[in-house]
């Protein structure tokens, strides 16, 4: 099978654990392989995806190879020492509202000199030249103007999109018709984790709906040591992650709770956590005949890796439709994939809608 180019915008802990995963498969690691879920998705492999452009606006990456970008601070993942076939250029990105004033100093970013116009020019230009099919988004969380300007970018260039930050874009009606009307596929938004808490929390209220008791209150509570979450105390930029991870929960309790009975979200940055996740899990309730129960979980898991696997499958799932020529947001992939998605669909039924979207090769998408 042919190669999936793809383009990373924003070369931080995401960016570089999706790039050693691919390395670590590509080296035959066996603990790599053994964890891998989908060895296929339509003929392609995770080994089969090759890094053509990645864009950045920290002046420790901008101009270095990809390959020795992904482990310049404020980056702290270290899966593999280094990673082979990753010489492209890591080239400048706008800054627009991609930097909160709280990460400023570690990521010291370039303020660009060039009109946002000239950028576009330029970066559309760059992917044409480089052949880049799919972009992925891997920007943080609040960059909702960044966000815009790259879905923009990837409309006139012609490419893909796989959204993974809670900036709506497949599930925002004005733009999933603008990639439908262009044949592009997007599967967006806010990319799950593979065991993560929004996962875990998902699970453990349909668990509750499928055994019929109530849930009456609950929170899900996450802290951690890296960029994202010290992104993240700049209360403004939290405002769409709370709500992607909150409908992520709230779509699967039979009765929709009160906004006082339910908390969902990043609560504090602990520097010495780096990329290490945890996140405190509760649910109260009452079973029959009124009885009251609760149920709490901790959950400690690598971030990154929790992106990265679902990535793997969101880039293939998008070069499947490129394949197909079907455009718009891929509904199945994005339920099974994304927090927030075009269609919200328990995590069953989006696993076996979006495996039959792969076995169909000319089923056309749900209309979103």
């Amino acid at each position: 099978m042919a190669k999936i180019r793809i383009g990373i915008v924003g070369v931080g802990n995401c960016a570089a654990g999706l790039v050693q995963a691919v390395q670590l498969l590509k080296e035959s690691k066996p603990e790599a392989a053994k964890s891998e879920k989908h060895p296929e998705i339509g003929d392609y492999r995770v080994e089969d995806i090759e890094f053509a452009s990645a864009f950045d606006v920290s002046s420790n990456k901008i101009g270095k190879q990809l390959g020795g970008a992904i482990y310049e601070a404020p980056n702290l993942l270290h899966w593999t020492d280094s990673v082979k076939d990753c010489y492209v250029e890591v080239i400048p990105s706008p800054v627009l509202d991609g930097v909160s004033d709280l990460v400023d100093e570690k990521v010291k970013p370039i303020r660009n000199v060039h009109s946002q116009e000239k950028l576009r020019q330029d970066i559309v230009e760059q992917l044409k030249q480089t052949q880049t099919e799919i972009l992925v988004n891997y920007l943080p969380t609040g960059s909702q103007k960044a966000t815009e300007f790259w879905a923009e970018v990837s409309i006139q260039a012609g490419c893909g999109m796989v959204n993974c930050i809670p900036v709506f874009i497949a599930s925002e009606e004005k733009w999933a018709k603008r990639f439908s009307e262009r044949n592009l596929p997007i599967v967006g938004d806010d990319v799950k984790g593979v065991i993560g808490a929004t996962i875990v929390h998902r699970t453990m209220a349909q668990l509750c709906s499928d055994r019929g008791v109530n849930v009456d209150r609950t929170y899900q509570i996450n802290v951690g040591g890296n960029t994202d979450f010290l992104n993240l105390k700049e209360a403004a930029r939290l405002k769409f992650k709370k709500i992607s991870k909150t409908e992520a929960v709230q779509n699967v309790i039979g009765e929709r709770l009160a906004e006082d009975q339910i908390y969902v979200g990043p609560s504090d940055f602990i520097p010495y956590l780096g990329n290490t996740k945890i996140a405190f899990i509760r649910i109260e309730g009452t079973m029959f005949p009124g009885v009251p129960f609760n149920m709490e979980t901790r959950l400690e898991v690598n971030d990154k890796a929790n992106s990265a696997g679902i990535v793997v499958d969101a880039i293939r799932y998008c070069k499947v439709a490129l394949d197909r020529h079907l455009g718009g947001p891929l509904v199945e992939a994005s339920a099974w994939l994304m927090k927030h998605p075009p269609i919200p669909m328990t995590d069953h039924v989006a696993k076996k809608e979006a495996e039959k979207w792969l076995n169909n090769a000319h089923r056309e998408l749900i209309t979103v």
